[in-house]
């Protein structure tokens, strides 16, 4: 089975990609910034993360460069899901380590579009 862990400080967005994903019998855990997210990495392994940017503690650009320097996260993709979606935010993100950028407004207009990506990624870690 997948799991993914699901990181933003934000309730609704966190339960929105969070429902999406179990319906397609995704295994979810959540954290709510980057040092819960950690906290939980050490604790049990992932697939995949997705995490927001603007987060208090440690932001998803702090928390993917600590998944890709660390030797047992450091091949699990990270999709970020933000509201930034300016070109320097998306480029930024690439330069931390991250595989695959979605802005929360087109997400919501097309859930589809992170299980593709989701899929897409996955198929690249094999």
């Amino acid at each position: 089975m997948i799991k993914i862990l699901v990181v933003d400080d934000s309730h609704a967005p966190r339960e929105v990609i969070c429902d999406t994903l179990k319906q397609f019998n995704i295994q979810v855990a959540e954290a709510t910034n980057g040092v819960e997210a950690i906290e939980v990495l050490k604790a049990e392994k992932f697939n995949l993360v997705i995490t927001d940017v603007v987060m208090p503690e440690m932001n998803g650009y702090e928390l993917c460069r600590w998944i890709k320097e660390n030797p047992s996260t450091k091949k699990v993709p990270v999709i970020f899901c933000s509201t930034k979606n300016q070109d320097f935010d998306i480029h930024w993100a690439q330069k931390q380590g991250g595989d695959a950028y979605i802005v929360k407004e087109e997400f919501i207009k097309d859930r589809m579009q992170l299980l593709k990506t989701i899929k897409y990624l996955l198929k690249q870690v094999k």
